[in-house]
Order: structure tokens, then sequence, then C-alpha cells
């Protein structure tokens, strides 16, 4: 009988420990490559996978592999890379040196651009994006909790990977157009900025009318310039993208009944951009308000939202005195005076 394939997580933080964990949990072969905080954590309290449903899964350092080391990629039969877009260079780099030719290679990250760095580093590999629809939330002491819902989806290709990256509470769907996919997660990315500037969490700033009607003008001024790209996001509910800013401006009463159905948020919950800022980290601002105002500038058209965005964010960065917590009337002015 074949050895069940190993799985190294590449850049394992709090997306690539949940995910990890939920595959090692779930029977496969799996092994963490971590910052030596993270390894250490882990050492010391094991791994523990939280949701908002209730579960709760434990997971001991005997079920996976630990490794501070990159040469552990040489061990790979699949490569998931869950490492921040900053970091996607680095990565693709050790990857090169040390991973099976043979062995895929899975970009589980936020950021179109991700993936195309890592096909141009890595000629030869079956390089295949990937989108990951919850957030993840690391709470100390090996702890990680998933607030939000989804499904993972991979872009389709030789062999059952979805299969593969499929075990309970876990589920891996592919795609014929990932991009589309990922574009159209790319565009819910975008609230990442906004809650982070709302310094509320996410259930609460969704909650908030106004905080929904600067998201629906975000959202619409983003699809305007992705489409005048020759890009058409596919959602990633039942609703279209065009449908959505609609949705966003409803009262919240029916906002909320009809958001239920579309999307389990947790209550603490808050998106990667908020935790990086309240932990004094760079942002991914670049990869997510920085892309459209780089297209609307080659087509020659304003980006008024994204840019104000983009510049409070890497104020709030510069400065690293946690979340800004605005108002979104704030905000709106902050724009308003900008684009005069």
């Amino acid at each position: 009988m074949a050895a069940e394939p190993r799985i190294v997580i590449a850049g394992a933080g709090a997306i690539g420990c949940f995910v990890g964990g939920l595959l090692a949990a779930g029977g496969r072969r799996v092994t963490l490559l971590v910052r030596p905080r993270v390894a250490q954590e882990i050492r010391s309290h094991g791994l523990t996978l939280t949701d908002f449903g209730g579960m709760a899964v434990q997971i001991g350092t005997d079920r996976l592999a630990l490794s501070e080391d990159p040469a552990c990629l040489a061990r790979a039969d699949v490569v998931l890379v869950t490492v921040k877009s900053g970091d996607t260079a680095t990565i693709a780099e050790l990857i090169d040196q040390h991973a099976p030719i043979k062995a895929p290679v899975i970009s589980l990250q936020n950021g179109l651009r991700n993936g195309a760095l890592l096909q141009e580093a890595l000629p030869g590999h079956d390089v295949r994006g990937g989108m990951v629809p919850f957030n993840v939330v690391p709470m100390g002491q090996g702890c990680y909790h998933r607030a939000t819902s989804g499904d993972v989806v991979i872009a389709g290709g030789a062999g059952d990977l979805e299969g593969l990256l499929s075990v309970p509470h876990l589920s891996t769907a592919s795609s014929r157009d990932i991009e589309a996919v990922q574009w159209g997660k790319f565009l819910i990315n975008l609230n990442n900025a906004l809650n982070a500037l709302s310094g509320l969490p996410l259930a609460e700033q969704l909650r908030d009318r106004a905080w929904r009607r600067l998201m629906a003008d975000q959202w619409q001024e983003a699809l305007g310039i992705l489409r005048g790209a020759g890009i058409r996001p596919v959602s990633m509910t039942p609703v279209s993208v065009g449908v959505i800013p609609f949705i966003l401006r409803l009262p919240t009463p029916l906002f909320s009944r009809i958001a239920a159905s579309m999307l389990t948020i947790d209550a603490q919950a808050r998106t990667s951009m908020a935790l990086d800022l309240m932990a004094g980290r760079p942002t991914e601002i670049d990869s997510l308000q920085g892309a459209v105002i780089a297209m609307a500038k080659a087509q020659g058209r304003p980006a008024p939202i994204c840019t104000m965005v983009a510049e409070v964010i890497r104020t709030a960065e510069l400065a690293e005195e946690g979340l800004p917590d605005l108002s979104a009337a704030a905000l709106r002015r902050e724009i308003r005076q900008g684009s005069a």
C-alpha cells in the first residue's frame, strides 16, 4: 500500500496552522514549516482548533510534524503556501531549492499576484491558485479559531487534490476558473481595511448601515475598475457580484436576514488586516486596495475610495498605535476632501 502523501504547509501562520491541523486530525501526513515562536507554542500546548459552530479539535505533536528548517520541503508530495503576500518571493525560492519538482504547489493566500509569482519562480512545478474564504484568529497558546464560514477552493488539475484536502470540518472543491473565484474573494477582502479602520468586530461593523454603504461604494468602485481591465469576478455566494452592493445598502433588519443565509460570522471576528494593525505588523494593503489603484491608473480612471482607504491604512501602519477607530462618516469626509 502506498504511503499517505506528505503535505507541507509552507509558512504556517494562522491559516496554515488551522488548515494543516485539521488535515492532520483527519489522518493526513502533515508537516508545518513554522517560525520558532509558533513551533514553541505548539510544542508546549499542542494545537487547538475551534470555530464559530462549537467545533473543538486538539492535535498533539505526535499527530503532525513541526519544522523550522525549509529542508523539510524535500519530503513534500504537496506544498500548501500560506505566507503573507510580502513573503511570497522568499518562500518560492525555498520551494525551488528544496521541494521535489513533482510536488504540486497550491497558493492559499490573499492577493491575486501570489499565484503568478509562484508560477514565475517555479517553472516545471504544478502551481495552482486557491481561495480560503474563512478567517482564522490566533488566540495564543497554540489555539486558532475559525471565525467565519466557507469552503476552500483550488484550481482543478491532475490528481484528486481536492479529495486529499477534504477532511472532517474542512471541505475543498476545485474550480476550472480559479482566477474568477479569487477575484470574487478579492472584492470581499477589500473590506479588510474598512474593518480595521472601524475598530469594530466584523459582525458589529456589518450591523452598521453607514459602514455597509461605504463597503458598497468601495465594491462598486473596484468592480467597475476590474471590469474595465477585462476581469469578471465570480461571487462566493448565490448572489451575483453586481447585486451585492444593493444588499449591503438595505436596512439593517432586512440585510441581517439575507446575510445570515449566506455567511456565518463569529461575534468577535475581525479581519486579518485589523489583526495585523493591532499587532503592529505590515498589512496587505498594497495587494488589495493598492491593486485597484494601479489598475485604475492604467485605465486613466479615479479610485478615490480605495486611494483614501490605502492612505489611512499606511498612516496607521507608520503610527503603530493599533486600530484607528474611525467612524464611517469621518472616513467618507476624508474621501470627499481627497477627491476634491
